[in-house]
């Protein structure tokens, strides 16, 4: 299934000469959604890991049916104030500004094996802090999956560059 097709893309949003994919159309398409889930499945249904943390709030969208067909705990990262327990927190760089993604404290023990999911990787800085996050507390990324990738902003190779493997399902070009 081409899931390019059923990603729409809106022109000049958040501004001007932003091309934005949005996967609201993906998510809205039954047939494209369970694709979408059921590729990853396969892909991570042979991989040693233990849990899959989601990044707010796409990557819950995707992580958490994952989580379930696979049979692995599911971890939240959050934006800043938003989980009750006591957190960890990395902040990252906007383009203009900062923001701050956390995760609880006891979400894992040391060792433990995450799956990073978010459904779109741009310049990499909001998957940067994930794995930041989970390595602070002892975990260790086995990869970022992503269902849309924006080569041309370098977010893949950002991680890849940190030993971090990246895998999406698809590919746009231009931002």
């Amino acid at each position: 299934m081409d899931l390019t097709s059923i990603i729409r893309t809106i022109p000049d949003h958040p501004k001007p000469g932003i091309m934005f994919r949005d996967i609201t159309s993906l998510l809205k398409h039954p047939a494209g959604f369970k694709y979408a889930i059921d590729a990853l499945v396969n892909r991570y249904e042979k991989e040693s890991f233990d849990f899959i943390a989601g990044i707010e709030s796409r990557g819950f969208i995707f992580g958490a049916p994952i989580s379930y067909a696979l049979g692995k705990g599911f971890i939240p990262l959050r934006k800043a104030g938003k989980l009750p327990g006591e957190t960890v927190s990395q902040e990252y760089e906007l383009e203009y500004g900062t923001d701050r993604i956390e995760i609880h404290k006891d979400a894992f023990s040391r060792g433990a094996r995450v799956l990073v999911i978010d459904d779109l990787i741009a310049t990499g800085g909001t998957a940067e802090a994930a794995v930041k996050l989970i390595e602070k507390l002892g975990g260790v990324v086995i990869e970022a999956c992503f269902i849309v990738d924006l080569p041309d902003l370098g977010g893949a190779n950002r991680l890849s560059k940190q030993g971090i493997p990246t895998f999406s399902l698809v590919e746009f070009e231009g931002e």
